[in-house]
């Protein structure tokens, strides 16, 4: 396994990642698949305002990949500048394997060596799994927003995980 500085040419990968979890799963709250130009324009984004997209690769094959980017909006309220809100999948055939645990200690230290202070995960509720990983790499629950998202014919409950930096 390697964790590495995402390229465009892994866009693809990312995208197809992310839109494997859409119709099955309340992993991502949308029911419509992202466009490529789409997740190529965010990847163009991310590399303007400075913010990692990291992938983990398995005999050259992208697997997951981790991000970061506002917690909320910096710039209109920039008391938030030190705090960002991170993305990370893997696909489920890698999961357990350690490729989650390394994109995140990659991606925490990425916003370590940034001066950032604190990352939130905001995770579905029912994703007991993501809720346990974050757990163990030192996030705590801060609050539950029940009802907060609509996907799949019901309600679903937000779960805000922290953790300070450094």
């Amino acid at each position: 396994m390697q964790i590495r500085p995402a390229t465009k040419a892994d866009v693809p990968a990312i995208n197809a990642l992310v839109n494997a979890l859409i119709p099955t799963t309340t992993v991502a709250w949308t029911e419509i698949p992202e466009l490529l130009a789409t997740r190529e324009a965010w990847f163009a984004e991310q590399q303007h305002a400075g913010n990692p997209v990291l992938v983990a690769e398995v005999n050259g094959e992208v697997v997951g990949f981790a991000s970061y980017d506002d917690f909320r909006d910096s710039v209109k309220w920039p008391g938030y500048r030190f705090s960002v809100e991170h993305s990370i999948h893997v696909f489920g055939q890698h999961h357990h394997a350690g490729i989650g645990r390394a994109l995140m200690e990659a991606l925490m230290a990425r916003a370590t060596e940034s001066g950032l202070h604190t990352m939130v995960g905001a995770i579905d509720s029912e994703n007991t799994g993501s809720i346990t990983f974050h757990e163990k790499l030192g996030f705590t629950e801060v609050g539950r927003l029940p009802q907060l998202g609509f996907k799949l014919g019901r309600w679903l409950d937000l779960v805000l995980m922290q953790r300070h930096l450094g």
